[in-house]
C-alpha cells in the first residue's frame, strides 16, 4: 500500500514538474513574440536628428541678426544663444585742432547664432540664409539616426515597468526590495528621458550661423588727450617766463629780509676779522722795517 502510494506520488511529480516546465516555455515564447512585434512596430518611425552649420559674408551684421530672427520666428522657431563681437583692426588719430582730434578706426563685426527650426522645414531655413548672404563659405548638414537607441530605451523602460510590478507582487517589506524598486523606478525614468530628449531633437533641428562683413572705417571727432598741445604760445610763454622770474626775484628779496639778523652777524664778523688781518699786517710791516734798519746800522 505504501509502495503504491509512493509510486503515485513520483508520477504526480513528474508530470508537474513538466507542466510547470511547459508553462515557462510558453511565457518565454509570448514574451518573445511580444518583443519582436514590439521591434517591428517600432521600426516604422525613424528618429532622425538633424544638425546644420554655416558661415557665411553679409553686408550688415546687425540687420542680418534681425532678419534672422524674424525668419525663425516665421518658421516657428527660436533663437538658443546669439552673440555680436566687434574686433579693431588698426586704429589711427590725426590732430585736427588744438582741443580735438579725428580718431579714425577699422574694424570687424562677426555674429554668432544658434537656432533651433521645425526639422521638416530645415533645407527651406537654409535656402533664405544663403539668399541673405554675399556669398556662402561653409554649410553643412549631419543627421543621426537615433531609432536603434530610441527604441532600446522603450524596451529597458518597459522591462522596468514588468521587473516592479513582480517586486511589488513580493509581499515583503525587506529594504533591499524597496532600494531595488527605487533603482529600477530611477532608472526607467532616465530612460524615458532620454527618449524625451530625443523626440525633441528630431522635431527641431540645431543650426549653428556664423557670419560676418568687411573691415568697417568709422572717424569720429574726439577730444584732444596731449596736454602738451594746451600749453600757451611761445610769445605768451616768454612774457609769462619774465613776469615770472621777477615775482621770484621779490620772494628772494622778501626771504632775505627775514634773515637780517644773520646778515647783521656777517657783517660784524666780517669788520672783526678784516680789523685782525690789518693789525697783524702792520706788525709784521713794523718788524721789517726794524730788521732793515738794523741791518743798514
Amino acid at each position: 500500500m505504501k509502495r503504491n502510494i509512493i509510486a503515485i506520488a513520483i508520477v504526480l511529480t513528474i508530470f508537474g514538474c513538466q507542466s510547470e516546465n511547459k508553462k515557462y516555455a510558453s511565457a518565454d515564447v509570448v514574451e518573445s513574440n511580444e518583443l519582436n512585434k514590439e521591434i517591428s512596430d517600432s521600426t516604422l518611425t525613424e528618429k532622425i536628428i538633424k544638425t546644420a552649420d554655416m558661415r557665411f559674408r553679409v553686408k550688415d551684421v546687425q540687420k542680418t541678426k534681425e532678419q534672422l530672427s524674424k525668419t525663425i520666428k516665421a518658421e516657428g522657431g527660436t533663437v538658443a544663444e546669439f552673440s555680436i563681437e566687434s574686433t579693431i583692426q588698426e586704429t589711427d588719430k590725426v590732430k585736427q585742432s588744438t582741443d580735438s582730434l579725428k580718431e579714425i578706426t577699422s574694424y570687424r563685426t562677426q555674429g554668432y547664432l544658434i537656432a533651433k527650426v521645425p526639422s521638416d522645414k530645415l533645407d527651406e531655413f537654409t535656402n533664405t540664409i544663403a539668399k541673405m548672404a554675399v556669398f556662402v563659405d561653409h554649410q553643412s548638414m549631419k543627421m543621426d539616426d537615433q531609432s536603434i537607441a530610441y527604441l532600446s530605451n522603450k524596451l529597458k523602460a518597459q522591462n522596468r515597468i514588468d521587473a516592479i510590478e513582480k517586486i511589488n507582487k513580493v509581499a515583503s517589506k525587506k529594504s533591499a526590495n524597496v532600494e531595488s524598486s527605487l533603482y529600477i523606478k530611477d532608472d526607467y525614468v532616465d530612460k524615458r528621458i532620454d527618449n524625451i530628449r530625443i523626440d525633441s531633437r528630431v522635431k527641431f533641428s540645431t543650426i549653428t550661423l556664423n557670419f560676418y562683413q568687411d573691415n568697417t572705417v568709422k572717424t569720429m571727432v574726439v577730444g584732444n588727450d596731449n596736454l602738451y598741445d594746451y600749453r600757451p604760445p611761445f610769445i605768451n610763454r616768454l612774457w609769462l617766463g619774465i613776469v615770472n622770474g621777477w615775482t621770484i626775484f621779490k620772494e628772494i628779496i622778501i626771504a632775505v629780509s627775514n634773515l637780517w639778523m644773520l646778515i647783521l652777524i656777517g657783517v660784524v664778523v666780517f669788520f672783526v676779522i678784516r680789523h685782525f688781518i690789518r693789525k697783524d699786517k702792520l706788525a709784521r710791516d713794523l718788524a721789517t722795517k726794524n730788521l732793515i734798519e738794523n741791518n743798514q746800522v
